[in-house]
């Protein structure tokens, strides 16, 4: 008898465990939450996953003002430090003038785009941007990120590598210390690869209050990999190219493809965790931009709206990627008014 009912029992067992599988396999596998086809305890662990970025600490440093520039309209800027990962990164710092709201001024966290990092200037670029966002009021910052410019340590990209993210995350806990500052009150706005990392920074952090951009290579991994065809060319120096890629060949040759192995690839997905995104979210893109596919932010677009948050796209017929003239000044003013809504 002992026999018989050990016997059935394996039985049962293998039974169980073909059924498991095949729940896992068939589990649906859609932007917007996490899916997960395998048991967790097959799972191995990878910094960039969501649920690792989450559980890690971003806790900044004090901000150093390492030399003060010359004013704008009303507010004075600053090239300030802080320290992220142990690097010292360097950053663009406005400080609005005038009296200070009772709780402090507003901030907006500044995500670049891609420059070349040999050839990246804390002061050079973006100006009219940054411009616009301080004369309205805020306490601007637009850290280098790690490798760029005078910034410490390696240009490790965002797509494959959390490093950027961790950055920002960092430069964000850094500016909450400032004492001018409302802690409460703080925005992100990206650009191109600073779009992505605003997108990877909403699933990570609820501090940020409301997140506007522009331009965002915010598709999917399958969307990067197989979906992004430029138009302009793309020539990063050769140290960066073998950094992101080998990062990227890292990734894939430990856990496969995005079609192989989709689980491990949405779980790195910004795309696939859009549950955990707490803020309004304003997206831009040009329709002749030659650099990021607009689709990628109507592709986000859609996806947050299936979700119920709360989100706004617009897309501009003639803009490029920079949503330049003669579409900058609108584009600047709604992304401004969406702030303000928002942050004060």
């Amino acid at each position: 008898m002992r026999k018989l009912l050990l016997i059935i029992g394996v039985i049962l067992l293998g039974l169980l465990t073909v059924l498991g599988w095949r729940f896992y396999g068939q589990a649906k596998n859609q932007p917007g939450s996490t899916t997960v086809n395998l048991p967790a305890s097959l799972q191995q662990a990878n910094p960039l996953m969501i649920s690792e970025m989450r559980k890690g600490s971003y806790p900044g440093s004090s901000l150093i003002i390492e030399q003060t520039l010359s004013s704008g309209i009303n507010y004075t800027q600053y090239i300030a430090s802080y320290y992220s990962d142990g690097l010292k990164i360097y950053g663009l710092l406005t400080v609005p003038e005038g009296e200070k709201p009772k709780n402090g001024w507003p901030v907006i966290i500044f995500n670049h785009g891609y420059i070349p990092p040999d050839q990246y200037r804390t002061t050079e670029r973006y100006i009219a941007y940054v411009d616009a966002f301080a004369r309205a009021g805020y306490v601007v910052f637009k850290p280098d990120y790690r490798g760029n410019g005078n910034s410490e340590g390696k240009p490790e990209g965002a797509y494959y590598s959390p490093a950027y993210t961790v950055d920002v995350l960092n430069a964000l806990s850094s500016v909450k210390k400032l004492p001018e500052v409302n802690p409460n009150k703080i925005g992100m706005w990206g650009h191109s690869l600073g779009g992505n990392i605003t997108l990877r920074s909403l699933v990570v952090s609820s501090d940020i209050k409301a997140a506007v951009i522009w331009g965002g290579v915010v598709g999917t991994y399958d969307d990067l990999m197989n979906n992004w065809q430029r138009r302009v060319p793309y020539t990063p120096s050769p140290r960066e190219l073998t950094l992101r890629n080998r990062s990227r060949q890292e990734l894939i040759s430990k856990y496969g493809t995005p079609s192989s192995n989709p689980s491990f690839w949405n779980s790195l997905d910004p795309n696939y965790n859009l549950q955990y995104v707490q803020s309004p979210v304003q997206l831009h893109a040009g329709e002749e931009d030659e650099e990021v596919p607009w689709q990628f932010s109507q592709g986000l677009d859609e996806r947050l709206k299936k979700i119920g948050k709360t989100v706004e796209f617009y897309i501009y017929p003639e803009a490029d990627h920079n949503i330049s003239e003669p579409s900058f000044d609108l584009a600047m003013q709604r992304s401004v008014s969406f702030f303000d809504k928002y942050l004060k």
